[in-house]
């Protein structure tokens, strides 16, 4: 269900720390060790934050010999913009007719202006 896979990527996002992994993701695979080094934090603390990410679908662990690589997955990703997209088109809408309202404005202005 959407909603369900929303929740959990609305609620893995919220914490900055989350959103810092998932933007060094982003550049690649990366250790739990190499995704810890800028957080003044434990490596339990940034593994929970991980598992968080990894419940969400929006990373994975792989094991290569006995490092733990991270990647990320982008498909719930894919289904936020999805859900997104609506409000994008609102918000686009809404700009283009205040750009209309806008130039409608000027243009009776104008208007006016040469009357006088």
């Amino acid at each position: 269900m959407q909603d369900d896979v929303l929740s959990r990527t609305f609620s893995a996002l919220a914490d900055p720390t989350r959103r810092a992994i998932m933007a060094r993701l982003v550049l690649g695979e990366a250790s739990v060790s190499e995704l810890a080094e800028p957080f003044d934090m434990s490596l339990v603390a940034v593994s929970k934050h991980l598992k968080v990410l990894e419940g969400a679908g929006l990373i994975s662990k792989g094991r290569e010999a006995q490092w733990r690589r991270c990647r990320l997955e982008a498909m719930p990703l894919k289904e936020l913009d999805d859900w997104l997209e609506t409000y994008r088109r609102f918000w686009s809408e809404s700009l283009d007719m205040l750009e209309s309202y806008a130039a409608n404005l000027k243009q009776r202005r104008n208007d006016n202006e040469r009357d006088e």
